[in-house]
């Protein structure tokens, strides 16, 4: 089970928070102790706040769910893509649209433009300026950067993770809007409560967000391995289920073809009635010409 470990949180700062006076009170369970000004996020329950956010993400695969990426921030655009990627999940990276999620059918006709513009032999270029051209390739080129993480994703995710929930806040607010779970790392400066599963971590450190992200998307690889794996032992048992009923369905077919069984004594009874029915050789006709012929020859002779 993929799990985060005390030893490598700290090694990566995950317990430096914000400065004291930018604390939000909400946040207090999650303190440890301050120091020099700022406030140590206590790490126990960022591991206890990980695992609960790790199970959660693996109930969502179990049910062939799906789940959106979002970190637009610098600090997290490349992790954010590469370890979507790795689990082949939707990501945003870029800047986040407004009505993403909560206008979706207007993002899905920009979605659609864009595989128009991107289908090769298409007849859209044809008999255009070089002007009109170009301005297609710009819209092109906008658009591929704008939705490029979620040009295949037709429907509504069934959850949300979010790199920092202060800097994605109107991606939370819609996802809120419309009862998708939010899981999302929050440090000392963030309300916890707006969201689902708080992780509170440290949210601007590459390294932190680097371990916890991959951490969540091993998460969801593993799940979509154990879903794999009880997939295909059902469809082994159908199948053995199905050959099964097949043999039987055989067997029965065959027992209907055989004749019913010849009672021995109807077969005596049959017998003896033959015998009965064929004529004495000492009656028959030819029988009694050889017996004539053979007293002639008798007669002659003497």
């Amino acid at each position: 089970m993929p799990e985060v470990k005390f030893e490598d949180l700290l090694g990566t700062g995950a317990h430096f928070g914000h400065v004291t006076r930018k604390w939000n009170p909400n946040f207090k369970p999650h303190i440890l102790l301050e120091k020099n000004g700022v406030h140590i996020i206590n790490l126990e329950s960022t591991i206890e706040a990980f695992n609960k956010a790790s199970a959660f993400v693996k109930e969502i695969i179990s049910k062939n769910g799906e789940i959106l990426f979002v970190g637009t921030k610098k600090q997290a655009q490349d992790i954010v893509q590469q370890e979507a990627d790795k689990c082949s999940m939707f990501y945003i990276v870029e800047r986040w649209l407004g009505g993403t999620l909560t206008n979706f059918s207007t993002i899905k006709k920009s979605i659609k433009r864009l595989k128009m513009l991107e289908k090769e032999g298409s007849n859209l270029y044809e008999n255009l300026t070089k002007k009109e051209t170009q301005m297609l390739n710009r819209e092109r080129v906008k658009l591929a950067d704008q939705h490029r993480g979620i040009k295949d994703m037709r429907r509504l995710p069934d959850a949300v993770i979010v790199v920092d929930a202060q800097y994605e806040d109107t991606a939370i607010r819609e996802a809120k809007r419309l009862f998708i779970p939010v899981i999302a790392i929050v440090d000392s400066n963030t309300d916890p409560t707006k969201v689902d599963y708080p992780i509170p971590a440290n949210d601007d450190s590459i390294r932190t967000i680097q371990l916890i992200i991959a951490a969540l998307a091993d998460s969801i690889n593993e799940a979509r391995g154990i879903t794999a794996e009880k997939n295909k032992k059902k469809s082994d048992k159908k199948i053995e289920t199905d050959a099964d009923e097949q043999s039987v369905q055989e067997s029965e077919l065959k027992v209907e073809s055989v004749p019913e069984e010849i009672a021995v004594e109807d077969v005596v009874e049959d017998t003896a009635e033959n015998s009965e029915e064929t004529p004495d050789p000492a009656e028959s006709p030819d029988a009694q010409e050889s017996e004539d012929v053979s007293k002639d020859s008798t007669q002659e002779s003497e």
